[in-house]
């Protein structure tokens, strides 16, 4: 491990950098998924068409290729208006942070509209309309009897995603990004010394992973620990 006496610095600002990607895939992903959850669940079909085809994209697609697609594509479409803009050739380019965030929040979208959707079918219909029958009104409704029960049966499977999700991160580095794999392949470049900083890096990778578990292992806990006596 003498190759990386000089990196630790690097290792652990680009460990920092994975976690915010994470962290903001996952908050954006939510918005994704919840949105294509609704449209799935809407009563129009062409909502329901657009929801459901959002999902079979991106659960169907490489997480890589969608990373490149984003960032080339958006460079792409950025380069072009600015040109119409400015009257001459510009050239933008996509922050790699930006098009990072957004591929992978798009991957962790299509998993958690199915998740969210899935959800919501869970919840009795009859608790739903027994708190109607009671007055309760619709944003009560959601937030007494539905939104509790959801987030018992939806956050085992977003857990496992949030899991996936920070590996996946390690896909970014491709665009360019310093994440935690940037700095461990700019390391490997200038010391020749793949296994150790590669080796590195999949420890702190599997320390993310590990204190992640622990974290939704304790969420589980206390969300079933809030349930109803005789719920579901």
């Amino acid at each position: 491990m003498e190759a990386l006496t000089g990196w630790w610095d690097d290792l652990a600002w680009g460990a920092v950098t994975t976690l915010a990607v994470a962290l903001a895939a996952l908050a954006l992903g939510l918005v994704w998924g919840m949105a294509g959850a609704g449209a799935q669940l809407s009563r129009r079909a062409p909502l329901r068409a657009a929801g459901r085809g959002f999902s079979l994209v991106m659960r169907g697609t490489p997480e890589l290729l969608i990373i490149l697609i984003v960032y080339f594509g958006s460079t792409t479409a950025l380069t072009r208006a600015a040109t119409v803009w400015m009257g001459e050739r510009t050239y933008l380019e996509i922050p790699p942070f930006a098009a990072g965030t957004l591929a992978l929040s798009l991957v962790f979208g299509g998993y958690a509209a199915e998740i969210i959707r899935g959800a919501w079918q869970a919840v009795p219909k009859g608790q739903v309309e027994a708190a109607q029958a009671i007055g309760l009104r619709p944003f009560a409704v959601f937030r007494l009897v539905r939104l509790p029960q959801m987030a018992r049966f939806a956050l085992p499977g977003l857990g496992n995603h949030w899991i996936s999700l920070v590996k996946d991160t390690s896909l970014v580095s491709v665009v360019g990004l310093h994440d935690l794999m940037g700095y461990a392949k700019m390391g490997t470049s200038v010391t020749r010394s793949p296994f150790d900083f590669y080796m590195a890096a999949a420890l702190i990778y599997l320390a993310l992973t590990t204190g992640s578990n622990l974290l939704i292992r304790r969420l589980e806990r206390r969300v079933d620990s809030e349930r109803p006596r005789g719920a579901a």
